[in-house]
């Protein structure tokens, strides 16, 4: 692709610039910016609805009382088991548990410090669930709700 050829069209992230190679006049491959393109803003606009279903599944499933506040802001943050334990230097089987209602209201404070400092939040916010889910894109394409 040449540098005029690059794909200019509406970001998701307006923001946020892609990088993309492209040849030039002399026939050198130079890092051209790119607002964007149709195929990546779909699959990333797809991508983003999939991460909202997983973060609103997490809080029906909170809600209801199957699990603990921790999936929540598990699935908030992107985060599965394994990532959350390194970051936690927990065992799996540890947040497993800790993710269950029960074993949850029993954590120590010491246990929920490591996860609230990892979230960026206070150990008290950690029971407190949002009332709307927030995310950094808008999850529709002209006018049509994915």
């Amino acid at each position: 692709m040449k540098t005029t050829e690059v794909p200019q069209d509406a970001a998701l992230l307006e923001q946020h610039r892609e990088v993309t190679y492209a040849v030039d006049e002399q026939g050198r491959y130079v890092l051209v910016p790119s607002a964007g393109w149709d195929p990546a803003n779909l699959a990333n606009r797809q991508a983003w609805k999939h991460i909202a279903d997983q973060i609103q599944e997490a809080l029906k499933a909170v809600q209801s009382g199957q699990a603990s506040p921790l999936l929540f802001h598990m699935r908030r943050h992107q985060m599965d088991v394994s990532l959350l334990a390194s970051y936690t230097g927990l065992f799996r089987w540890q947040v497993r548990r800790h993710l269950r209602p029960a074993p949850w209201k029993k954590l120590s404070s010491k246990v929920k410090e490591r996860y609230a400092r990892l979230f960026g939040m206070a150990p008290e916010a950690l029971d407190e669930l949002p009332r709307e889910i927030l995310l950094p894109v808008e999850l529709t394409d002209e006018g049509e709700t994915l």
